[in-house]
């Protein structure tokens, strides 16, 4: 998996350390969040689109802490099965990833002071808690990822913070519809790093990082990709029911054979091949948030 260095630029490495194909993660939750700003007339293009960009910037900050402080626990190895890390394959060094670090969450902080102007204190306390969980996700005295926390961390910040806090800078007011979108949002992209811990749960126990896939088994892990994946299609029965969505709002169900398949791979596929269930689990997340979004609007 470790490509040669004198192969790859500085910017390749970059770019690579920013982990592109899991990026979806991000806009999944303003895409929702925005969708539910139009259906209600509240839309503010401007507040959507810097959400958009302060969304995608935590988390490729978070991604660039992941890869330094794996890298100095010794979790991330050249002989790892996931996808390469930088500083693993000696693209990066860690002095420049700190200042990577440091730039693209500045750049978070101050670009996110123009919604902190339109939605008020509580925009610049959740800019704030975003960015010190997504370093506290691997760095810290208590790790949130080597603690059993990161899947916390994922629902929370990536399904509630980023779609109602997406939808309030917009409406400047919350509505229960907005928060009942934000679970399947949180539920899909957590299956992101559910197959991730799954596929390293054996790397992972040998070096002390106690994700829920090492605290709980195999076993567990499954049954936890399977609920969740559950969860995401029956909160779609909850909004119809509950605030009388027409038929549209099942459009996600066109994704469904996805899903299947999903579980079929995680139940047979080891090491390696759990990359492509990954791969294809970000992009499921992203068929279903577009989606949704299409089904709320009309």
């Amino acid at each position: 998996m470790i490509e040669s260095a004198q192969n790859i630029s500085k910017w390749e490495a970059w770019l690579l350390a920013s982990r592109p194909k899991t990026l979806l993660a991000s806009a999944v939750p303003v895409v929702i969040g925005t969708s539910i700003a139009i259906f209600d007339n509240e839309f503010k293009p401007i507040a959507a689109l810097f959400a958009l960009i302060c969304s995608a910037l935590i988390q490729i900050g978070t991604n660039f802490v992941n890869d330094l402080y794996d890298f100095l626990h010794g979790t991330d190895k050249k002989e790892r099965v996931g996808p390469t890390r930088v500083l693993a394959a000696g693209l990066v060094n860690p002095g420049e990833m700190k200042i990577g670090i440091a730039l693209i969450f500045g750049l978070a902080f101050l670009l996110g002071l123009y919604l902190v102007y339109v939605g008020g204190w509580i925009i610049l306390l959740i800019g704030i808690l975003s960015i010190l969980a997504g370093i506290a996700y691997t760095a810290g005295p208590l790790p949130l990822a080597y603690n059993g926390l990161g899947d916390i961390f994922v629902f929370i910040f990536f399904g509630f913070v980023g779609t109602v806090g997406t939808y309030y800078v917009q409406a400047l007011h919350l509505t229960p519809l907005a928060f009942w979108v934000s679970v399947p949002v949180g539920a899909l992209i957590t299956n992101v790093l559910v197959v991730n811990n799954y596929r390293d749960i054996d790397d992972d126990k040998m070096n002390g990082k106690n994700t829920l896939a090492v605290k709980f088994g195999q076993s567990f892990t499954r049954i936890q990709y399977v609920l969740f994946t559950i969860i995401s299609y029956a909160i779609l029965l909850v909004v119809y029911f509950t605030y009388k969505q027409s038929l549209f709002i099942f459009l996600p169900l066109l994704s469904l054979p996805i899903a299947v398949r999903l579980i079929i791979m995680i139940y047979t596929y080891k090491g390696k091949k759990l990359n492509k269930t990954l791969e294809l689990t970000a992009k499921l997340s992203a068929i279903y948030g577009l989606l949704f979004a299409i089904g709320i609007l009309l």
